[in-house]
């Protein structure tokens, strides 16, 4: 399973840069605007929304190192740190303030012990005794140590900007004048503005996805749609060591590759849902548009909402013949999952992954069965009114097995029935494959994009850091809450 997440974003950049080329109809133009707001829900669906965001906060605050502020890839038991799941949980900290789960103090105490460790930990080029290097971070990290969890972890950019996320949201949302979020606010300018990017661009003007002290940096870049965006945005927002505007153009360059129609809808496609949620899960990118954009005339939040009925549609084909698909019952992404193995059954050979990015699109289908309730929760700010009912069904049948103290655990999978030693979670008689745990990068878009359609608060928050103005200006966007004056 370690193995397999680290060489997951390798995986997806190669995959998704064999593109397929999609023709076909343009569904008609849709609201921008969810079509269901949480006012409209009735009272036990208001609850159900209620108590998943607060479990899924409840991962992060108690899952996490108070002293360090080092949040694990996956809780409960044992597991390194993922530096991703460190930046969804500097925000939810936020979020969970603004409820009343904890205090101000309290997310600010958090925060600040979070920032200062990530602002002196060690940066160089060492093997071994180093947390990163150039600003960046490493992939995973020991949640004792802090430094880098094993030889193959790589120094990831697209990592680094999740916990960056989080860096920026803390920068604007404590905005007291206290020693405590006075000094949040300079530890989060000092890890932001350390970051160099142009060094991270050996084949200008596209930034790669890593480098290794041993390997050096990873044959592949960010390139074509995908959550690379807020690489760039970040990039391109920077003050010390940003990268040109070419760059923006560059990661474009292939859209017209997955550009296409897919079970029903007309949209740039990618097949899981996290290349949609973990952007939007910081930048409100509803109204605002690059030239893409507008030679498109769509939006990016538009063209998530298109991607999740695309899935949901999917679901209900089911082509695969997979068991409990259906209406409410959807959801692709990166995920755990019962494999790897081939099993034989009367549909054919079939085989099983374990964590892999799993999705359903133009440019991929990767599917073994195994649903993630993350993705249609994270898509919950696109589509709230296909989403509810999904969790509410996946919840009501299946919640003995699959909901715990920490919301929806990361899978499961109906149709693995096979006894076999399992990598992650357990074998229920009669319903299949189930995991044991959360993954903080599945947990994130649950809490922030719940938070984001119930409030739009941590895209609120956002809109104020000048960070993220410049870096959405550098990369030709316009209009929509772009236009008016920065929020003080």
């Amino acid at each position: 399973m370690i193995l397999s997440r680290f060489l997951f974003h390798t995986r997806v950049t190669i995959l998704f840069a064999l593109l397929v080329i999609g023709a076909g109809w343009q569904s008609p133009a849709t609201a921008r605007q969810p079509a269901l707001g949480y006012a409209d829900l009735a009272p036990q669906r208001q609850a159900l929304v209620n108590d998943l965001e607060r479990r899924s906060f409840d991962w992060f605050w108690q899952g996490a190192d108070p002293k360090t502020g080092l949040v694990p890839d996956s809780y409960p038991g044992q597991s390194f740190s993922s530096i991703a799941a460190v930046g969804f949980g500097l925000t939810a900290y936020g979020i969970g303030a603004e409820r009343g789960y904890i205090t101000r103090g309290q997310a600010a105490a958090r925060t600040l012990a979070t920032l200062r460790f990530f602002a002196a930990a060690p940066q160089n080029d060492s093997e071994d005794d180093a947390t990163g290097y150039h600003g960046f971070f490493y992939h995973f990290l020991d949640m004792k140590t802090g430094r880098r969890a094993m030889r193959y972890v790589e120094l990831s950019s697209v990592d680094t900007t999740l916990l960056l996320g989080g860096v920026l949201f803390a920068q604007s949302y404590y905005d007291r004048d206290t020693p405590q979020e006075t000094a949040i606010r300079q530890l989060a300018d000092t890890i932001y503005r350390r970051v160099d990017w142009p060094w991270m661009q050996p084949r200008k003007p596209l930034i790669s996805m890593g480098w290794t002290p041993g390997g050096k940096f990873i044959p592949a870049d960010w390139k074509g749609y995908n959550e690379g965006m807020l690489v760039y945005i970040l990039a391109l927002g920077s003050p010390t060591h940003p990268v040109g505007p070419e760059a923006w153009a560059a990661w474009l360059s292939t859209n017209h590759l997955t550009w296409g129609t897919f079970q029903g809808q007309t949209f740039l496609n990618f097949a899981p849902l996290f290349g949609h949620q973990y952007s939007q899960s910081w930048v409100d990118f509803r109204g605002i548009r690059d030239a893409w954009g507008r030679e498109h005339d769509l939006d990016y939040f538009e063209n998530s909402r298109r991607a999740t009925y695309a899935q949901r549609s999917y679901a209900i084909a089911n082509p695969g013949h997979w068991t409990g698909y259906g209406t409410n019952v959807w959801g692709l992404t990166a995920s755990n999952g019962p494999g790897g193995l081939v099993v034989k059954s009367a549909e054919g050979d079939r085989t099983f992954y374990g964590y892999t990015a799993r999705g359903a699109g133009l440019d991929d289908i990767t599917d073994d069965g195994t649903v993630a309730p993350t993705a249609a929760a994270g898509s919950i700010a696109f589509a709230p009114e296909i989403v509810v009912p999904a969790l509410e069904t996946m919840k009501q049948r299946y919640g003995k097995y699959i909901y715990d103290d920490y919301g929806f655990v990361d899978a499961f999978n109906l149709s693995f029935h096979t006894p076999t030693t399992l990598r992650t979670g357990r074998l229920v008689p009669g319903l299949g494959w189930v995991d044991t745990l959360q993954l903080g990068i599945d947990q994130g878009p649950i809490v922030l994009m719940i938070e984001n359609w119930r409030s739009g608060f941590v895209w609120n928050v956002m809109k104020k850091n000048p960070y993220i103005r410049k870096g959405l200006e550098r990369a030709g966007f316009e209009g929509g809450w772009l236009a008016g004056t920065p929020e003080k």
